[in-house]
């Protein structure tokens, strides 16, 4: 297993977006009208913004990130939507109330937590999530490209399943380079 004591990798201002296809992940989290989501890390807001398309109207997606100028822009540009921007860190205990999330969306930022990070991460998962709530985490294989973080901090599914504290549904391939995870919380 990855010494994650020290791991430090920044994203601020870097997005996946145009290596992701967002149709093989929306398809993949059969998302339903009425559902609660949070897209943590948001970034930029892309994914939020197909996941709120996705609900129809109906339902709720809160944007998470800790960049505060982000958040800003991104609640300025979802005024009057289900969207709710919001700064913090998923690693902690955010302002969302318990057991009130259908799924947890994470993207391409797991690999940069560090181990304490990552038990809080786990954690707040755990705090948010409804019975059967699902996470889905997007990440860069375990495999030479010529971008993304080092490859010693990258996870492989396998690694991920060790990690998350959830029941492991299913494994898709969203891009060239990137998969996603899902898992269920069957509390």
């Amino acid at each position: 297993m990855i010494d994650r004591a020290h791991v430090h990798h920044e994203h601020t201002g870097r997005s996946s977006e145009s290596r992701v296809n967002k149709h093989i992940i929306l398809e993949a989290l059969d998302l339903r009208r009425g559902q609660t989501i949070l897209d943590a890390g948001c970034g930029n807001g892309y994914m939020s913004k197909q996941f709120a398309r996705s609900l129809d109207g109906d339902g709720k997606v809160y944007a998470l990130d800790s960049d505060g100028d982000g958040i800003e822009t991104l609640r300025k540009e979802t005024i009057g939507t289900t969207i709710e921007p919001l700064q913090g860190d998923i690693t902690t205990t955010t302002t969302i109330e318990e057991s009130s999330i259908d799924l947890v969306y994470l993207s391409n930022v797991m690999h940069g937590f560090s181990s304490d990070q990552t038990r809080g991460f786990c954690r707040e998962v755990k705090r948010l999530l409804k019975p059967n709530g699902k996470l889905a985490i997007v990440e860069i294989d375990k495999q030479d490209a010529s971008f993304g973080p080092p490859m010693s901090i990258r996870f492989s599914p396998e690694e991920l399943k060790q990690v998350i504290p959830l029941t492991p549904t299913d494994t898709v391939q969203v891009g060239q380079f990137f998969y996603m995870q899902v898992f269920e919380n069957q509390k």
